[in-house]
């Protein structure tokens, strides 16, 4: 087969066009990342079968149903000759992972149109070590203009046939996010691998903290397949809330009081661009910004499990984790020190309010097994988890027992102890050891939690639920929801609710259990 000449450009594109192939992907010459072809495949319908050049080699390949699969073309050997057997065994990619096909044209210098036809370019997704996924490209080398169409309309009806794979999105980026980098994160890393699949985009830049939630409120959203947030977690989870409270109102619910809340009409994907990205994290095992783009290409759809927030019988809003007590201050004093970088703002606020150390007094009512159980102490810190809060400081998570969709979540109560006992606590977060190690913390998995904080007077008492709700203090709690900072001043209620909402990624037991490439 003929190779580029020197001064020519050579590009992948649909029927022909004059744009140059996308960069995005990297090209794979001799494809070492193909597995051996499964046993099962051989039972496969085969819809086409042809001759193409792969790396150096040409090759006998075979479409079937579920597999692409090719193998070497070799000289006729005497019988019982097995010497290169092993170096040219079949080979094989699965349909599913093919994002994107491209026709293969070779342009010269100032040829804009009918360049000369050299194959088809598949645009592949590969999985990596520690749930990591990379585009890569496979060239199918053939000069035949009729063969090359006949595959190139079978790999476009194949990649078609993939419902859940979006075809429009609505994208909200966060300009400001963690070091101002989301807007070149998206426009270098995202936006090229969506224009080689052909997904369309509205892309909506925010100004403010609550922009998205307004606009989500009223936006026209038909026509679109689904949501991108690019951001941290503060982005993440106001969209997410935002979307959830759509649902509700398009559902002719009442937003201030929601017992069984519906499900989210459309999936969340979630483009890490953030400091901690705690729940990109937890859902895609990675805080990688390819990984999340391919997830979200291939459709790949996690349920999720979302909690309700209320206090007084009102809704506060919905999300996936909170803290009470050392983690809601030590965010309300990271947000009053925004000037600073996100790291020092972080490690200001952890210092200081580990200086300024004060026992929350409160009482947690857990509902474990359909009964409640009362918890009533001083607390330095509650912890409730819907999913595992996987981050760079806490890589096993800080609830390392919760899951995405097993509908429970973790309560986890620190209660008074001495500064150093606290600190050895927090730094386990960072290490393989059992945070939870300790005989001040007590874990349990629940499904509702109240918690009922306590002024210096006496405050709320829980005994007392069920008569005329009133405001114990002026005093307003801080707690950490999201990474979002949500002041209460009196019991705060929170309730899971299983799978609630679809976001863009894999399962990470699938992840783990399949083949490295």
């Amino acid at each position: 087969m003929p190779r580029g000449k020197r001064g020519g450009r050579v590009s992948a594109l649909e029927g022909g066009g004059e744009e140059e192939a996308p960069s995005a992907a990297a090209a794979v010459p001799s494809a070492p990342w193909a597995f051996p072809q499964p046993p099962e495949a051989a039972a496969e319908q085969v819809l086409l079968r042809g001759i193409f050049e792969i790396g150096r080699n040409s090759c006998d390949v075979v479409l079937s149903e579920r597999t692409l699969s090719w193998r070497p073309i070799q000289p006729v050997r005497p019988a019982g000759d097995s010497k290169d057997d092993v170096l040219h065994k079949e080979e094989f990619i699965e349909l599913k992972d093919i994002f994107s096909v491209k026709l293969k044209r070779r342009y010269f210098a100032k040829q804009h149109r009918n360049g000369t036809l050299l194959g088809i370019t598949l645009f592949i997704c590969l999985k990596k070590e520690q749930n990591k996924l990379k585009d890569s490209t496979l060239d199918l080398i053939n000069l035949s203009e009729d063969h090359c169409d006949i595959w190139f309309r079978q790999f476009r009806k194949i990649l078609a046939g993939f419902s859940n794979r979006p075809k429009s999105l609505k994208i909200f980026l966060n300009p400001q996010s963690h070091k101002k980098e989301a807007t070149q994160v998206y426009y270098e890393k995202v936006e090229p691998l969506l224009k080689i699949t052909g997904i369309k985009t509205d892309v909506i830049i925010t100004e403010y903290e609550g922009h998205a939630l307004s606009l989500l409120k009223e936006c026209e959203l038909q026509g679109f397949d689904g949501i991108v947030c690019v951001g941290g977690d503060g982005s993440a989870s106001e969209v997410a809330h935002a979307l959830l409270l759509r649902a509700q109102k398009n559902a002719g619910m009442e937003t201030d009081s929601i017992l069984t809340p519906v499900r989210a009409q459309l999936p969340l994907g979630l483009i890490p661009a953030g400091s901690t990205n705690v729940l990109a994290h937890s859902l895609h095992g990675i805080p990688h910004v390819v990984t999340a783009t391919l997830h979200i290409i291939l459709g790949h759809l996690q349920p999720v499990d979302v909690c309700t927030f209320s206090a007084t019988g009102k809704l506060l809003r919905f999300g996936f984790s909170a803290m009470f007590g050392f983690g809601g201050r030590t965010l309300a004093l990271a947000e009053k020190h925004r000037w600073m970088s996100p790291n020092q703002r972080r490690d200001f606020a952890v210092i200081k309010a580990l200086a300024q150390l004060k026992r929350a007094q409160g009482s947690p009512k857990s509902d474990c097994n359909d009964r409640w159980q009362m918890i009533q102490g001083q607390f330095l810190n509650v912890s409730i988890m819907a999913i595992p809060c996987l981050c760079s400081v806490a890589p096993r998570g800080l609830a390392p027992n919760t899951r995405l969709n097993n509908g429970s979540m973790a309560l986890i109560i620190a209660r008074n102890t001495s500064r150093p006992e606290f600190i050895k606590h927090l730094k386990r977060y960072a290490s393989v050891k059992n945070q939870f190690n300790f005989p001040f913390v007590e874990t349990y998995t629940v499904e509702e939690v109240k918690v009922y904080p306590r002024n210096k007077t006496g405050g709320h008492h829980p005994e007392e639920e069920d008569q005329p709700h009133e405001t114990v203090s002026e005093e307003s709690f801080p707690w950490n929801v999201d990474g979002d900072l949500m002041e209460a001043a009196s019991e705060v209620h929170v309730k899971l609710h299983p799978r609630l909402i679809s976001l863009y990624g894999g399962s990470l037991e699938e992840m783990n259990d399949s083949k490295v490439t």
